[in-house]
């Protein structure tokens, strides 16, 4: 009687511990789905459809911008690159040793130094936001007020401003990097055909070389170059924003900018939405033109996400609250919490370093 009902209670104890187990398995799958159904659709297009609208929005996605890896490679001897690097890192290229280009545009923070306005040689705060370096020589001018034409004359302009390096002269800074040996060497490897190999020249265009590098490849790239599941549903859905709501008339290109000047408040004064304490008045500064007051260039938006703060000021420290600036200053249009979500989450597709940083 005892075995009997010892074995008995096994049964039960089984189909119970069998039960609970079924159950579990159960609710795990279900929880799964529900946590990662958005996901899997999202990133899996399942019907003819879902393929048919991923197809067209590529289609008019390549219209406007062209992915990285469809680009030329820009060649350039590796002694030559790797001394642009060295002179990038360099503080020696400030009068008093402070600071580098690095300092400012820091290759591991995706080109910027995350400061609204940065310190210089002496401290000095800049007048304008660092912009990052990474894309930088896909744009078709340098500088908040496109002044310099590519990114080896760009290289000069900090090097000799009395609030940036510092550098008194191109004849103090050519004289001080001839008396350095390390880079005699180097520049005499790279210019073997110079009388003179080390002028302030031969170092902006090895800084222009390295720079030229920084064109790392995102998952926006990715999704263009034919992977449809690099971008989720809501990045798409953020493309068309974006696209539909004509912020492409500025961000356009393989840069997604950069590649002209614009009135930043076509439809109002931007300090009252941006809080800005200095009404800075763009281009107008150097051509006393009236009808270039407040024009920037448009920046570029690869790697928007990680270069906070925003704008030519840097006073907007949220991504989010900058593309809703951005609705109603430039497109006069109050864009919905959801547009502005889904356009958010569609620029952070465009973040991305190199490998090796």
């Amino acid at each position: 009687m005892k075995l009997k009902r010892s074995k008995e209670n096994l049964i039960y104890k089984i189909a119970f511990v069998g039960f609970i187990g079924g159950f579990a398995v159960l609710f795990n799958q279900c929880t799964n789905k529900s946590v990662g159904e958005t996901e899997k659709l999202a990133q899996k297009p399942e019907t003819s459809e879902d393929l048919k609208e991923d197809k067209a929005l590529k289609e008019k996605a390549e219209i406007y911008f062209a992915s990285i890896s469809s680009l030329p490679k820009q060649e350039f001897p590796e002694e030559k690159i790797e001394l642009g690097e060295k002179l990038f890192m360099d503080t020696r290229l400030s009068k008093d040793g402070n600071i580098s280009c690095n300092s400012c545009h820091n290759l591991k923070t995706y080109g910027v130094d995350n400061l609204p306005l940065s310190p210089g040689d002496t401290d000095e705060l800049g007048a304008r936001n660092s912009p990052t370096v990474f894309y930088a020589h896909l744009h078709g001018m340098q500088f908040w007020d496109g002044r310099a034409k590519d990114v080896e004359e760009q290289a000069g302009g900090p090097i000799l401003n009395p609030v940036e390096h510092n550098i008194p002269s191109e004849e103090f800074l050519e004289e001080r990097i001839r008396g350095i040996e390390e880079y005699q060497e180097m520049f005499a490897n790279v210019y073997p055909d110079s009388a003179q190999p080390i002028t302030f020249e031969t170092i902006t265009k090895a800084i222009g070389a390295f720079e030229r590098q920084l064109t790392p490849l995102s998952r926006f790239d990715k999704w263009l170059d034919g992977e449809n599941d690099a971008l989720n549903s809501q990045e798409k859905d953020g493309l068309t924003a974006f696209i539909d709501k004509q912020c492409i008339t500025c961000h356009n290109g393989p840069a997604f900018g950069g590649n002209m000047l614009q009135k930043f408040g076509i439809n109002g004064d931007y300090w009252e939405l941006t809080k800005s304490e200095i009404i800075d008045h763009g281009l107008f500064d150097l051509t006393q033109e009236e009808r270039d007051r407040y024009k920037f260039k448009t920046p570029g938006l690869r790697n928007v996400e990680m270069t906070f703060p925003y704008f030519h000021d840097g006073s907007v420290e949220k991504l989010e609250d900058a593309v809703r600036i951005m609705g109603q200053l430039q497109i006069n249009e109050e864009l919905t919490d959801q547009e502005v979500k889904d356009i958010t989450a569609f620029l952070k597709s465009l973040t991305a370093l190199p490998e090796n940083e």
